[in-house]
């Protein structure tokens, strides 16, 4: 088991995280004004001091080479689906999500982080279902980050917390169900697939909240019995669908054999006992749920 999933944490009374567990402050927009014009003023004040340098005017020429250094030091690049956090002195100031070239204090550090959708493919884990079956499954995360302030401050690694949450969601999910129910009561992994990923994207959607992420879909990527119990397992579910089909063709047999009583009694063809009704009944429900065809036997004789 993992640090993460030791490491006991502060919950209020919703359940969420404590106010007093140390979580940073939402995203907020940073301070950031565009570049272009900044690059166009460093550029003649770079000019500048170097013209004055030529002139040996040394006292003005090397303040103002230093100075422009230090302004260029503040420029940087937003990609597109990428964000800057940024932090002075320790402090978070904020996020800047516009793309293209802007100008902020040069003394802040500035992180990048990326906002595109992420896939996360978990292994493929041995668990135990809600009836104590070990079972293999496994599951396909599709996120990304909506907070770039929590996503950064709240967790060490936004990535690994999240492939962490992933898989330990996916081992309680499976242990809440069966693989699958034979008595057609309740959900089943195997036959509630989307009951199960709407399940799976909540309990997600609660773990990895506290990191700034979103997730925008989960599902089910394999699940199957394990090795040791495949066999058995197949057996049972050959042996539940065998009776199930057994039990529509004996409704649908009597149903037939209703049927063609009622017939007989109301065009009044033949008129029956009850022990020849007994009698047909057995014949029909023989010839209509045997596996095999019957080979009939003409009586000759009378009825009696």
């Amino acid at each position: 088991m993992s640090k993460l999933e030791q490491t006991p944490q502060t919950t209020g009374p919703q359940g969420g995280v404590s106010p007093h567990s140390g979580v940073a402050s939402t995203e907020r927009p940073a301070f950031g004004l565009p570049g272009i014009p900044f690059i166009i003023v460093c550029l003649l004040l770079f000019a500048l001091s170097v013209w004055l340098l030529v002139t040996e005017r040394f006292t003005l020429g090397v303040p103002l080479m230093v100075l422009t250094m230090f302004l260029s030091a503040g420029f940087y690049i937003v990609q597109p689906n990428q964000a800057k956090v940024l932090t002075l002195f320790g402090r978070y100031v904020g996020t800047e999500r516009r793309n293209g070239v802007y100008w902020t204090n040069p003394l802040t550090i500035r992180k990048n982080i990326s906002l595109r959708i992420h896939n996360f493919n978990s292994e493929r884990l041995k668990v135990n279902d809600l009836m104590g079956n070990p079972i293999e499954i496994a599951a396909v995360i599709v996120w990304r980050v909506i907070d770039t302030a929590r996503a950064s401050f709240d967790v060490e690694d936004y990535g690994q917390f999240v492939a962490i949450q992933s898989e330990t969601a996916l081992r309680h999910l499976a242990s809440q169900y069966p693989y699958d129910n034979y008595d057609e009561a309740g959900l089943s992994l195997r036959g509630n697939a989307d009951d199960i990923a709407q399940a799976l994207g909540r309990e997600l959607a609660a773990r990895l909240g506290h990191a700034g992420v979103e997730v925008l879909e989960a599902r089910l990527s394999h699940l199957a019995y394990s090795p040791e119990i495949a066999g058995a397992m197949l057996q049972r579910q050959q042996a539940s669908a065998i009776i199930a089909a057994r039990q529509q063709i004996v409704q649908g047999a009597v149903g037939m054999v209703e049927m063609a009583l009622r017939e007989l009694s109301d065009q009044n063809i033949v008129q029956l006992d009850e022990e020849r009704k007994a009698q047909m009944v057995s014949n029909l429900l023989v010839v209509l749920t045997s596996e095999r065809g019957t080979q009939p036997v003409v009586n000759a004789g009378s009825l009696y």
